[in-house]
């Protein structure tokens, strides 16, 4: 732990931002998972566009997760060290895709994104101004959180309007 690095902390204690970045660290854990998972089953139409998205954000989820472990590690933190942990500290929870199909896999990814946004929206509040190191992290991931939906609602829009011009053509 460096100490010149805490000692920048105004106001907050460098346990409390650990405790808070656990949970974020458990959620990216999860968010990855349940991406990486979600691209080996999804089924259906534009599946393969679908996959590629998942596959994206899976790797860019791991991605925070290192960032979020590295900075508790500079606060003088131990990350969580078990995955069951992950289930008992997260914030959003993890949702198995019982139904594999697009639509529905889209729906639950744009859920855990919306999750996510709150949760980092939430962190940048906590540690503006106090904890700058954190706030910058925390921000670069809350501006992936974000494109991440909107990634994903894209895509779930683009579906949804394919499926609406080929009903009607048919008809």
């Amino acid at each position: 732990m460096a100490k010149r690095g805490i000692s920048i902390l105004k106001g907050i204690e460098a346990d409390a931002v650990v405790t808070l970045l656990n949970k974020a660290y458990a959620d990216e854990w999860l968010a990855y998972y349940q991406y990486f998972i979600e691209a080996k089953v999804v089924k259906g139409i534009m599946k393969d566009a679908a996959i590629a998205e998942l596959d994206q954000h899976a790797a860019d989820e791991l991605r925070h997760a290192t960032m979020v472990c590295d900075r508790i590690m500079q606060l003088g933190g131990t990350p969580l060290l078990h995955p069951q942990d992950w289930l008992t500290h997260t914030n959003c929870g993890y949702d198995a895709p019982t139904d594999a199909n697009v639509l529905p896999v889209l729906e639950q990814a744009i859920k855990g994104e919306q999750c996510a946004i709150s949760i980092y929206s939430k962190l940048a509040d906590t540690t503006r101004e106090r904890d700058i190191v954190t706030y910058d992290m925390v921000s670069q991931i809350l501006a992936d959180e974000v494109e991440h939906e909107e990634d994903l609602q894209a895509l779930y829009d683009d579906i949804h309007e394919f499926i609406a011009e080929v009903k009607k053509n048919v008809q």
